[in-house]
């Protein structure tokens, strides 16, 4: 097995790791109760609002880490390439000039 397929290889096991992370901080967060809590503090008829903001509030630790776990795993691994974020929060790169005589 080359260099290049192992780091794939480990680089998908790491990503599974990290998916079984957010579905087990999901299922923590719903025993805990806090979904419930959220979409009790609106009126009824907006009870599936109140559903999703919950998970979108619940779930921003989660994403936070997940982010941040993919970056030391890539960095460990040696993989590169462009975070789909960059291309909004970095500022464009500016192309070199050549010069000629």
């Amino acid at each position: 097995m080359s260099e290049s397929s192992h780091n794939k290889l480990l680089h998908h096991i790491a990503t599974a790791f990290g998916l079984l992370f957010l579905a087990g901080y999901y299922l923590v967060m719903d025993k805990s109760g806090f979904y419930d809590w959220v979409t009790a503090q609106l009126p009824a008829e907006y009870s599936g609002s109140g559903l999703m903001l919950g998970i979108m509030i619940a779930m921003t630790p989660g994403f936070f880490i997940w982010k941040h776990y993919n970056r030391w795993v890539e960095k460990k691994l040696g993989v590169t390439g462009t975070y789909y974020e960059d291309g909004f929060y970095k500022d464009p790169e500016k192309p070199k000039d050549k010069k000629t005589d």
